[in-house]
């Protein structure tokens, strides 16, 4: 196996279960509002997303349909899953077991707000193990799928691209990682992934897929 010098992690549906409740909340609120998403189709649009960049394609989508959206959409949109969020979101099992079997440097680079996503690790008690190494998107013009964030996030940790390895659940996410010219695992263990994220992850260029962290883990130490 290549060594890595950096160790990536995206954070919603990688670090953190975020995903699995914030995709319930914006589906159902949507398609209050005449938006009626697929859950797959969701997924591969939008996960992995800025919210900024989530918001134009939603308000895109209301446009093409005809639809009017309420002028606090935006707000609408998160209030609901970050009540969830203070009360239920939990590590994703494993995480600590793959920051132990890598040595080199580690950091977060998510298209969270800068901070909402410091808040989520802090939820989850995983504040401390990335700090101060954790990036959002705010801090760049481009998000996922641009290659921006992953960019700085290594120059920021002192890492060449090409030795590093990124962790993601997202198509949008593993072209951000390819296209910045680093390594794509895909993980297939957050709540939200169904049958086919392996499959998608994969086409999107992913150089691997892990359906746990355990086996991240395992395949690090080997």
């Amino acid at each position: 196996m290549a060594k890595f010098d950096a160790l990536i992690f995206d954070c919603d549906g990688v670090l953190v279960d975020s995903e699995v409740i914030a995709i319930q909340c914006e589906r159902e609120l949507l398609s209050q509002w005449g938006l009626d998403y697929e859950f797959e189709s969701f997924v591969q649009r939008f996960v992995g997303l800025h919210n900024r960049d989530f918001h134009n394609a939603i308000a895109a989508d209301a446009q093409a349909a005809g639809l009017a959206l309420p002028d606090d959409f935006r707000t609408a949109l998160h209030a609901n899953h970050w009540k969830r969020f203070e009360a239920e979101l939990k590590a994703i099992a494993g995480v600590m077991d793959v920051v132990a079997a890598f040595p080199g440097l580690q950091a977060v680079a998510s298209s969270s707000e800068a901070d909402k996503l410091v808040r989520k690790l802090e939820l989850t008690g995983l504040h401390d193990t990335f700090a101060p190494h954790v990036y959002s998107s705010d801090l760049v013009a481009n998000g996922k799928p641009a290659p921006d964030l992953f960019l700085l996030a290594a120059d920021r940790i002192g890492a060449r691209p090409d030795t590093c390895l990124v962790i993601e659940d997202s198509v949008n996410g593993v072209k951000a990682a390819r296209a910045a010219g680093m390594t794509a695992w895909g993980f297939t263990g957050g709540g939200h992934a169904d049958a086919g994220l392996a499959g998608r992850l994969t086409e999107a260029g992913a150089h691997g897929v892990f359906a746990s962290h355990r086996d991240i883990a395992a395949a690090l130490a080997g």
